[in-house]
């Protein structure tokens, strides 16, 4: 660590549930004072993965961090829609009584988020976008060859084989042995949903917005971040240098373009 820097602890989030016509969405909520921000992750991913921004930020947001369908905590789902996802981030909410708040999104999150926005613009004040495009062609049909249980984690990391490095918070142990806190055959589904043109909802919400690519991103082109930016009112672009999962690569750097922006609103 170098000298005169510091990491700041933390915060124990509280564990919060609330059921979606009988499936369940599991939160996480650090508190705070402060003013609301929900946070969206990407595929395999879940909430805790905001917990160091969390921690940067302190009291000054109160972050709420979705496990968003099929990811975490969360249930299953056997629809991976558009409008599904963006029914369970109002869903959350209208369920802790915010009636506005900062949606920030990473990836998959990151379409959820402008999609909330430009869906349901009262529940958002501004927006955070990171390393999302307004265009989607992914594919995650390789995570089909994936394991679904292992005897021993060391098993199933094995399994993984180069992705594991990339997967390890998503691994857990099951009374039937070690698997992942997804179905990969729900997140290959999830991505084709995903896949698609979205500038009509990116263009639609005219509430600010800060768009934080990573500038080795290989999922969000620096064109066409630029194109984002240009094209959409109020809205600011930010490259930090990192590849797609640009709030673990640069924790610090990110949260202090995510601090700024809060900052101007």
């Amino acid at each position: 660590m170098l000298a005169g820097m510091t990491t700041r602890t933390p915060p124990e989030p509280e564990h919060g549930v609330l059921y979606v016509s009988g499936r369940r969405l599991s939160f996480l909520d650090f508190g705070g004072p402060g003013r609301p921000l929900l946070a969206l992750h990407g595929h395999f991913a879940e909430g805790r993965t905001f917990t160091r921004l969390a921690a940067e930020l302190g009291d000054s947001w109160r972050i709420a961090a979705l496990d968003q369908r099929g990811h975490g905590h969360s249930d299953r789902s056997a629809d991976y829609s558009r409008t599904g996802y963006v029914e369970d981030a109002a869903a959350v909410l209208e369920h802790l009584g915010i009636g506005g708040a900062v949606v920030l999104g990473h990836s998959l999150g990151g379409v959820n988020a402008y999609q909330l926005a430009a869906r349901r613009p009262g529940l958002v004040d501004a927006l955070i976008v990171e390393d999302a495009g307004a265009e989607v062609d992914e594919d995650l049909s390789f995570a089909l060859s994936w394991p679904h249980r292992a005897s021993t984690r060391a098993g199933l990391l094995e399994g993984l084989g180069p992705s594991a490095p990339y997967l390890v918070d998503a691994v857990r142990e099951y009374p039937d042995g070690w698997g992942l806190t997804f179905a990969p055959q729900d997140m290959n589904a999830s991505q084709q949903l995903l896949n698609g043109d979205h500038w009509d909802d990116w263009l639609a919400g005219d509430c600010p917005a800060l768009l934080v690519r990573g500038s080795r991103s290989r999922v969000l082109h620096a064109e066409h971040a630029r194109s984002m930016a240009a094209r959409r009112s109020r809205t600011s672009l930010v490259e930090l240098p990192a590849g797609h999962t640009v709030h673990e690569t640069v924790p610090v750097e990110f949260a202090g373009a995510v601090r700024g922006f809060l900052g101007s609103l």
